[in-house]
Formats: structure tokens, sequence, C-alpha cells
């Protein structure tokens, strides 16, 4: 009885060690060592660095954004000055040149019979005739050219709108008869205009030391007459 008694006592001692040493291996290899807290750690890690990421595009927007607007608004201000410029430098005070004029030519019987050619600027033009006399010619030789009479003459004479300008063209001023038949007369602004204008005649006109007067708004100061 005895001896059974020790035994049992030996026993419970035994599983009373035994359950102290894995008290003290739980203990060891507690959360912090088995990798338990590990993720929760990662998770805070990469939470953080995502807010960072958030906050950096944000900020790196916001300073894309304040660029654009600053290049835009500069932009934009320096398209109206160009806008400014090109709009006082494109037409208004400008020099009439032919290609900027819409002429037209009427027969007039007095005088003899000669041709009134009103000039008008262009829609959206603005120019000035600032030569007196247009250069005229019937075909391409000397004699076909107008000899100025300086009658008229206003220096320089805007154009714009609804405004018009005269000038008389004399085919003949000779009596006998002679002269070269043409169907046009060629007008320009000056002698060196690049574009001149070619006006068809109503019918063939004889041609014989022509002359023309200056422009002027006043159509009865542009009868060619020879003085």
């Amino acid at each position: 009885m005895r001896t059974r008694l020790a035994n049992r006592s030996a026993r419970l001692l035994l599983a009373a060690a035994a359950a102290t040493a894995l008290a003290a291996t739980t203990t060891a290899c507690g959360p912090e060592d088995n990798g338990a807290a590990a993720p929760a750690a990662s998770a805070s890690t990469s939470t953080d660095a995502s807010a960072d990421a958030s906050d950096g595009a944000e900020s790196g927007t916001g300073g894309t954004d304040s660029g654009s607007e600053d290049s835009g608004g500069e932009a934009g201000a320096g398209a109206d000055k160009g806008g400014d410029k090109g709009a006082g430098e494109g037409g208004v005070g400008q020099s009439c040149g032919t290609n900027d004029l819409d002429l037209t030519l009427t027969p007039k019987s007095q005088a003899g019979g000669y041709y009134q050619v009103t000039a008008k600027a262009k829609s959206g033009i603005t120019c000035y005739l600032d030569v007196n006399t247009p250069s005229v010619s019937f075909g391409s030789k000397p004699e076909g050219v107008a000899s100025p009479v300086g009658q008229g003459g206003e220096d320089p004479i805007k154009l714009s709108g609804s405004a018009v300008a005269y000038t008389g063209i004399s085919p003949k001023t000779t009596k006998e008869d002679g002269g070269v038949e043409f169907e046009n007369v060629i007008v320009s602004v000056t002698d060196e205009d690049p574009n001149p204008a070619e006006l068809a005649l109503p019918e063939p006109a004889v041609v014989e030391k022509p002359i023309v007067t200056n422009w002027s708004t006043n159509p009865g100061e542009t009868v060619p007459v020879i003085v």
C-alpha cells in the first residue's frame, strides 16, 4: 500500500514538472517570437506607405494644375497681345494695293465720252489711296499709257466700308481719225503695283493719246478734259 502511494506521488511530480516545462516553452515562443504580430505591423506599414503615396500624388497633382494654369494664363496673355498687335498691323492705316480694291467701270457721255472708275475697299479692309493718280494703260505699249491731267485730287483718301473714290479715263483726246481699238483697260494704284486690274470695256474703244484724272471723292471733279 505504501509502495503504491509512493509511485502515485512520483507520477504526480513528473506531471507537474512536465506542465511547468510546457508553460515555460509556451512563454518563450510567445506572439512576439512566432510572428503572430508581424501581419499587423506589416499592414500598418503598408497603410502608412499608401497614405504617404496618396499625399505625394495629391501634392504632385496640385503642382501640375498650378503649372498648367500659370502656363495657360501666360500663353493666353501672349496670344491676346499678339492678337492686338496683329489687328493693329492687319489693314488699318495701310496703303491701298490694287488687290485691296473692288474697281468698277462705268461709261459716261460727258466730254465726248469717258469711263468713270469707282474704287471701293474690299470687305474688312481699311486702306488709304496715298498716290494721287492711278496708273492706267490700254495694252502694253507706251502709246496706250494714259497721261495724268491733274484734275481733282485728294491725298490721301481713306477707303473703308461704303466710302469710294473716283477717277475718269478718256480713251481718245485727238480729233483726227485713227487710233487702236481695245476691249480692256489696265488700272493699278501705282506703276509698280504687282497686281493690276484688267477691266472690260462695255464695247471696244478707239484709243489715242488717252488721259486720266486724279482720284477724288467728288465724281464731278473726275470728268477728264484737256485744259
